[in-house]
């Protein structure tokens, strides 16, 4: 019938149009084309203020000797199979059960925060049973990234990354794990030797084998460091940038991140005034009026001094340089652990961040850091 052949003719022109948009943007960064997806729906498990800012990043301003973090755990559910992950779990709600090494932290006020449910209680009042989650992947093995695995059943399996220091307390005193963090677990750790795929530089293993979910290799932050990227749709992705670093200042602005997404003129005109020039600079600068237009290196650094909270620094600006590629890219939204400028942006659990790109998440959160009236902003006395 003519209707109906009209009909196929528009399904027809609307999937080649899909197909081109998934092929355009991984072509760039030489992904795999896949209509395979994950979804991903993200909590804010609890924010913790430290009083020792400057192992996180540099420089650091006077008037800005702490800074509060909120600590990010993803749910993630493969569409073909129905499986349920997470990515990160947060810190356990008993931070003076912690091993020595970190509840003295707690203890002494490094390290604070107000009470919180931790990641299994936010699960299972939200309607997801413990049981029905198949794995969790630590993005690496610090405290406010594996939550309290005593809690989850054996049938949970772990995935660590490469190297990942698996000796314990007590017969390491200095160790921060204990043997709770892995009893009962199947563990897994991550070969990136014998992958042949690498995206943004980045070697990457295609977790499912079907293009919707890939773990990247990024050394630096701790041993055994990895990010995530996930499809969320055919043609958009995720990166769950973990500590590749702890501020997004850290991340931007570079060259081809303002070429693609350039300051909001509002913020824009506002920075003239409110970031230092006794601490940052750019070519077109001038005493007292900073140009941000002309900056082309992040406003904040990975630590670099001995106090760094960065096994190696070195390496880890290496892969803070290669996450930037997908942080500038319009097909990518690159969500960090600890980025106080998404909190009030990024919607969480039980929403989805699929529709990430349509709603102009991406957009809204970029450059909130620059903005004097968000929390993260760190750039003026």
């Amino acid at each position: 019938m003519p209707g109906t052949f009209y009909i196929d003719l528009q399904l027809m022109a609307s999937l080649l149009f899909l197909a081109f948009l998934a092929l355009r943007c991984t072509a760039r960064l030489a992904i795999p084309a896949s209509n395979a997806i994950v979804e991903v729906k993200a909590f804010n498990v609890a924010n913790v203020t430290t009083t020792l800012p400057g192992v996180l990043l540099q420089p650091v301003l006077p008037g800005h000797d702490t800074i509060r973090i909120p600590l990010h755990a993803f749910l993630i559910e493969h569409n073909a199979s129905k499986k349920r992950f997470m990515f990160d779990l947060g810190m356990r709600n008993d931070p003076l059960n912690l091993p020595p090494s970190v509840a003295s932290l707690f203890q002494s006020g490094v390290y604070s925060g107000d009470p919180f449910k931790d990641i299994t209680e936010l699960l299972e009042e939200g309607g997801v049973p413990l049981e029905s989650i198949d794995t969790i992947i630590w993005s690496h093995s610090h405290f406010d990234h594996i939550g309290d695995m005593s809690k989850w059943p054996n049938t949970t399996n772990l995935v660590i990354g490469p190297g990942t220091n698996r000796s314990l307390f007590p017969e390491f005193p200095d160790s921060t794990l204990r043997a709770s963090d892995f009893a009962g677990h199947n563990v897994t750790e991550l070969n990136f030797d014998k992958t042949n795929l690498t995206f943004s530089g980045l070697p990457a293993i295609d977790y499912f084998g079907d293009g919707s979910f890939y773990l990247l290799n990024t050394p630096g932050h701790r041993v055994g460091h990895i990010t995530a990227l996930a499809r969320v749709t055919p043609s958009t992705f995720i990166v769950l940038g973990a500590d590749t670093c702890h501020h997004a200042g850290q991340l931007r602005p570079r060259p081809k991140f303002q070429a693609t997404y350039p300051c909001p003129a509002d913020l824009l005109a506002q920075t003239r005034a409110s970031v230092s020039t006794d601490y940052f600079w750019s070519p077109d600068s001038h005493a007292g009026a900073f140009d941000m237009l002309s900056r082309e290196q992040p406003l904040l650094s990975i630590v670099d001094q001995p106090n760094s909270g960065d096994a190696d620094p070195v390496a880890g600006r290496v892969s803070l340089d290669k996450i930037a590629g997908f942080d500038a890219d319009e097909d990518f939204f690159v969500v960090l652990a600890h980025d106080q400028s998404l909190i009030g942006v990024l919607p969480y659990f039980p929403q989805s961040l699929t529709a990430w790109k349509g709603t102009q998440i991406k957009d809204k959160a970029l450059w909130g850091f620059v903005d004097q009236t968000n929390p993260a902003f760190r750039f003026g006395p």
